[in-house]
């Protein structure tokens, strides 16, 4: 049954802009007005907490296949520039916000926000109720959607909605991975990277952390891998259901045999967990944003995380030989993993934190420690 339209009245003059709407499969639909690009896009609707950082939202692969919502209400008043892409393009398939700044003020600052959007040809809507959608998607879970500013009807919106693909049982991993072996840094240890989807920043701090990196498609072979003989393997974020990367997961039952430090984030902490007999599932709404509490069970100590994942490692299937060792203090889920002989771990959520707080980063240096570890035994 279709739902009560609603509109939310703008604060601002907004002259001759279009309208655009945003619809959703149950049959709820928000019209706004359009920025960015021209264009009709479906997708996964999620919602984001951060206050900053959009253009680093945007350019996560990990979104690859959704519409992001803002939960802050104010978003581009700083603009867009060329330095603070994490990845080459914006994988998001649209954007959702509250209120766009018609002014912004950066001294890095190239371009506004809808003109970021232009450029990539990505679709926006703005002055519609964004706590009320997130409140939403929390009462219902994240649902698929579609967002046009094209003059479809949100009878029309609401059917391509139900007809675009479902996230569970969906690997992105093809889109959004390198397309040939690269190397960065230079430390002592050298890191074999496969590219689910990494972000820029992750890259940045394993080379800050003294490695040297070798960047692999995610269609890498573990034989290609082994080869090269490295001192440890990172498994990276990425997009999608980590159930449905069959072939990445058997590569990587084939790594965990060669007793190379291995260290998994977001998706790679799933694959991880997938391919030492762990199961994953999908959470109602995901954990997406800087504000994430999690507290590690190896010292008490708790964090302020980064995190964007909509599924999660079902603790219940863990094996014996995998110790639980963080968890998230909002709804007990799992959050990070070690194995009680090799020297494998997995955090769920982004030590790097571009954006959000730095509470993590020693996580890189844990890493450090194993491949030490490793090195002297």
């Amino acid at each position: 049954m279709t739902q009560p339209h609603i509109s939310v009245s703008s604060s601002v003059d907004n002259g001759e802009q279009s309208r655009a709407i945003l619809a959703l499969e149950d049959g709820r639909y928000f019209t706004g007005y359009a920025f960015g690009a021209t264009g009709t896009a479906v997708g996964e609707l999620v919602f984001n907490t951060s206050i900053t950082g959009y253009q680093e939202i945007l350019t996560d692969p990990s979104y690859a296949g959704q519409i992001v919502t803002l939960t802050y209400p104010e978003i581009g008043n700083y603009g867009a520039n060329d330095e603070d892409l994490e990845s080459k393009k914006i994988y998001a398939r649209g954007l959702v916000i509250r209120h766009l700044s018609r002014h912004y003020s950066s001294w890095r600052a190239k371009y506004s926000l809808s003109d970021f959007l232009v450029k990539q040809n990505i679709v926006g809507i703005s002055n519609v109720d964004t706590r009320a959608i997130t409140k939403h998607i929390r009462d219902k879970g994240a649902m698929r959607c579609a967002l046009s500013n094209e003059g479809l009807s949100h009878n029309q919106l609401i059917e391509k909605a139900n007809a675009a693909a479902l996230m569970e049982g969906a690997d992105f991993t093809a889109e959004v991975t390198t397309n040939k072996t690269y190397h960065m840094g230079s430390g002592k240890d050298r890191i074999a990277v496969i590219d689910y989807g990494i972000k820029a920043n992750i890259l940045t701090q394993l080379v800050s952390h003294n490695f040297s990196l070798d960047i692999y498609p995610s269609n890498v072979t573990a034989s290609e891998i082994l080869a090269s003989h490295p001192d440890g393997i990172f498994l990276s974020n990425g997009p999608g259901d980590p159930a449905a990367c069959h072939n990445e997961i058997e590569e990587v039952k084939t790594l965990i045999g060669s007793n190379i430090p291995i260290f998994g984030i977001c998706l790679g902490h799933q694959l991880l967990s997938i391919a030492l007999g762990a199961k994953t599932y999908k959470l109602k709404f995901g954990h997406r944003g800087g504000n994430q509490p999690v507290k590690d069970l190896l010292t008490g100590k708790v964090e302020i995380t980064c995190q964007n994942h909509g599924f999660a490692v079902d603790e219940t299937t863990l094996p014996d030989f995998l110790a639980l060792t963080h968890i998230n203090l909002n709804d007990k889920s799992v959050e990070g993993f070690t194995h009680r002989a090799l020297p494998i771990f997995g955090i769920q959520y982004h030590p790097e934190a571009s954006p959000g707080p730095h509470d993590s980063r020693y996580l890189f240096q844990r890493f450090s420690d194993f491949i030490n570890g490793s090195k002297n035994t």
